[in-house]
Parts: structure tokens; sequence; C-alpha cells
């Protein structure tokens, strides 16, 4: 916790709109730590603006912390669209995406990804699945099909609290989906990756450009 503090003291301050949802999350959302926090919504930011990605997508708004972040750090005409599943999180979430400096830049959708991006017929430079960790690994494969040559994926909470090797939790159906997606990540020759132990871990993944690198 101290090295946690020290770091915050030493990175870009968080904007006062981010500051007023991240707390309004936490007095407001059950699971607030399902939220992204300022360091990495820092490195969010940072990470699109290095990117420069045209459409990101996201799987999994909760409160749209990391969609702003992500937003926050896109050029200008570029679009976040973010799937959210439960349908109870609207209220609070999408006043707090509209009233953002970026708005235009945000577009949540709710309902299941699975059934409503195969639809869209979209290609993605960048793509956050942060959602149900049991299906990881076939948000993975949904994203593979929707992501371009060279396009970037992250994932969060990849070392889910350590619990990924720890036997413990050998029956745990979170861990066991976190587990058997980066088994799947570490094998897939398509992919160049890396797993940041930021917080509770997250995953960057580049898809390679090689004409048969989607084979």
């Amino acid at each position: 916790m101290e090295l946690e503090e020290y770091i915050l003291g030493h990175i870009s301050p968080e904007d006062d709109y981010l500051y007023r949802l991240y707390r309004a999350t936490n007095t407001q959302l059950l699971r607030p730590r399902m939220a992204s926090g300022h360091l990495q919504g820092c490195f969010l930011k940072m990470i699109t603006g290095m990117i420069a990605p045209r459409r990101v997508l996201e799987i999994g708004t909760y409160s749209g912390y990391s969609a702003l972040c992500m937003a926050a750090g896109m050029p200008l005409g570029g679009e976040v669209l973010t799937f959210e599943i439960n349908d109870e999180q609207e209220d609070f979430t999408r006043p707090w995406l509209e009233g953002a400096p970026y708005a235009a830049r945000v577009r949540m959708v709710i309902g299941d990804v699975f059934a409503l991006l195969p639809e869209m017929g979209l290609v993605f430079d960048m793509a956050f699945i942060d959602a149900n960790k049991r299906d990881y690994a076939e948000y993975y494969a949904l994203v593979m099909r929707h992501i371009r040559p060279g396009g970037y994926i992250l994932a969060d909470n990849t070392l889910w609290d350590g619990h990924v090797t720890d036997p413990a939790y050998d029956r745990d159906a979170q861990t066991l989906g976190i587990r058997r997606f980066n088994d799947i990540v570490a094998a897939d020759e398509r992919v160049e990756k890396v797993i940041l132990p930021l917080r509770d871990g997250l995953t960057l993944i580049r898809v390679k450009e090689s004409p048969d690198a989607n084979s």
C-alpha cells in the first residue's frame, strides 16, 4: 500500500471528472474495485495515445472509468465502442459517459457482445477485455475475429490476486477462466504478448502483421 501511494504521487494527476466518477463508483456501486482506477487509467490513456487507434472495442463497461481514460487518449474522430451486459448498470454509467469532456468518442452498447458484435461488421485497432473472467477465452476468440493485423488487445485481471498460481483456487470458476485464457494466449503464435504486474495483472497483446498470422 505504501508503494502504491508512492507511485500515485509520482504519476500524472487524475483529472477532476475522473476523480468524481471514481468517487461516485466507490460510494454508489457494489464491487467498486472493478473500476480501473487512477494508475491503470493513466496507463490506458497513455497506451491509447501511443497506438492512436481510430476504433477501440471494450468488453465490460462497468462505471465507464476505463472507457473514458481510453477516449481521453484517442485522436479526434476516434471511438470507443464499449459493451456492458448488465442493463442495471446503464442508469449509473450512461450519464457519466455522456457528461464527459470526450463524450463524443464513447458509444455504450447494452447487451451480449457475442450476439451483437458479429452483426456490426466492424474492425478494431485496439481492444480491452475486462468482463466475466469465466469467458475470457471466448472473448479473446471473438476479439481476434475483429482486430486488424498489427492491432492490440489488453486484458485486465490476468493475475487474479495471485490465484492463477495458487492450488487453493483449482476449483474456482473465475480463476480457471483466467488460467485458460493465459494458456491460450501463451500458446498463440499469431500474437506477441507480455503480462504486466500492474494492479491485478494486465496482459498486453499485439497481433502479428504477417500475411499468414490469422490463418
